[in-house]
């Protein structure tokens, strides 16, 4: 585990050169030339300044795991092509899943992101909004830019990044139905909780894997493969993400710890729990949820009931075989290597962390 969290301070480090390279700390008039173009009019620097860069990067310099591009960098590796060559791409998932990160905390009204007050509470929803919606297409500049790969191949990624927007925005309706209690949440099954988690999560995992496939220049019968286990490991990390939720530590998790029970999200171990209380628990359990309640004692007590039919352990152990699984279908596309040996023990990582 401690090479894995090298590997990933090590690649931070590269990966945010490279966000800065298109998004810079500070604007002035030839920066936002080569995002915008050159203005018809004049260009006021200090407004996108303090609107756009100073959030955005505010946000970014918290940390955050930078998973998404380096697995991106990983496969390129072990498809056997030289990850240097492309590193301009990593920005494409890591800015976008950060940009996600931001509106996600306006829509759950949530207060805590990396042990800081969530981007709205600090600038404003009006500019964070506006932020988040930016860091979906910023990205696209590298993309934009790049004179090194060839049309066909950029409008492939074009069609990648749209369709993994546009399952990216429905994963999310299908969170906050269930959480807001505007859909049948209490009848959700495993089979569509797995789907939400599939375009929330696992679409930007599949547009990293998908794009890194894309420029290596594999089939499409082998694209479409890495892009379902890649979309598996997006599932197994929020399975993670949501334990860690319920019962990780504050200090490494950086987030509200039971934040998802103030919200009344459904995860997989709230529908194992429903699915196997008695009435009484299930009754309770569901009064919770529908609260929206921080009060401590009470998302304790959610979490007791939710123990009580050994859900986490379930949750655990369904993540595990989905990795385990999706790993079987992938080792036989890849040939042996040091590079898969490190993508392997990177995916092991990614749903046995602890933060």
């Amino acid at each position: 585990m401690e090479d894995i969290k090298k590997i990933l301070s090590e690649k931070k480090i590269i990966i945010d050169k490279v966000i800065e390279k298109y998004i810079p700390r500070r604007f002035d008039n030839k920066t936002i030339e080569f995002i915008c173009g050159k203005p018809r009019y004049k260009y006021n620097i200090e407004a996108p300044q303090q609107a756009l860069s100073k959030p955005l990067w505010e946000f970014l310099d918290r940390g955050g795991k930078r998973w998404r591009p380096a697995l991106f960098l990983l496969l390129i590796e072990a498809l056997g092509d030289d990850p240097k060559k492309y590193m301009d791409f990593v920005i494409i998932p890591e800015v976008v899943h950060n940009g996600s990160l931001i509106v996600d905390d306006i829509e759950d009204n949530s207060d805590i992101r990396r042990d800081k007050p969530c981007c709205h509470k600090i600038f404003g929803v009006d500019v964070a909004i506006n932020c988040g919606n930016a860091m979906y297409f910023l990205p696209l500049l590298s993309l934009i830019k790049s004179r090194e790969i060839s049309a066909e191949t950029k409008n492939k990624i074009y069609g990648v990044y749209a369709q993994e927007m546009i399952s990216l925005s429905f994963g999310q309706a299908m969170d906050i139905a269930w959480h807001k209690g505007i859909a049948n949440a209490d009848k959700i099954t495993e089979g569509e909780y797995l789907q939400m988690c599939a375009y929330k999560t696992g679409t930007l995992a599949r547009m990293s894997a998908k794009i890194a496939a894309i420029l290596v220049g594999v089939s499409d019968r082998v694209l479409e493969k890495i892009g379902y286990f890649a979309e598996s490991i997006g599932v197994a990390f929020q399975i993670q993400d949501d334990i860690l939720n319920l019962i990780g530590e504050v200090d490494e998790y950086g987030k509200e710890i039971g934040g998802d029970i103030s919200e009344g999200k459904r995860t997989l171990m709230v529908i194992h729990t429903l699915q196997n209380a008695d009435e009484r628990d299930k009754k309770r359990l569901v009064e919770i949820l529908c609260m929206h309640t921080k009060d401590q004692k009470l998302i304790g007590e959610a979490v007791e009931i939710i123990k009580k039919y050994d859900s986490i352990n379930y949750a655990k152990n369904f993540a595990r075989k989905m990795i385990n699984d999706t790993w079987c279908e992938i080792d036989k596309l890849l040939k042996k290597s040091e590079a898969k040996n490190k993508l392997k023990a990177f995916v092991d990582f990614l749903v046995e962390r602890e933060f």
